[in-house]
């Protein structure tokens, strides 16, 4: 089982409630661990679902689906920022 903190960003967190978490997983990827937080229903499931464009870090390095989740590591869910 690994110990994670999770860190929520803009109208992520605003859904949520809140800006972080400790998180236990024995997710191999960051894409099974995004999978499982959906699987929690309600405000996750609706701000993670597979069909939102989500942009994720870890230890605040962008990475994807694919990247493996180390324990103890730092990830972040985050919308795409735009701007000009």
């Amino acid at each position: 089982m690994k110990t994670l903190t999770l860190r929520y960003f803009a109208s992520i967190r605003e859904a949520l409630g809140t800006g972080s978490e400790p998180w236990q997983t024995s997710a191999p990827t960051l894409g099974a661990l995004r999978d499982e937080l959906i699987a929690r229903g309600g405000p996750h499931a609706a701000s993670l679902a597979r069909g939102r464009a989500v942009r994720m870090a870890l230890n605040q390095v962008m990475a994807h689906d694919t990247t493996a989740l180390p324990d103890g590591a730092e990830v972040a869910f985050f919308p795409p920022v735009t701007g000009g």
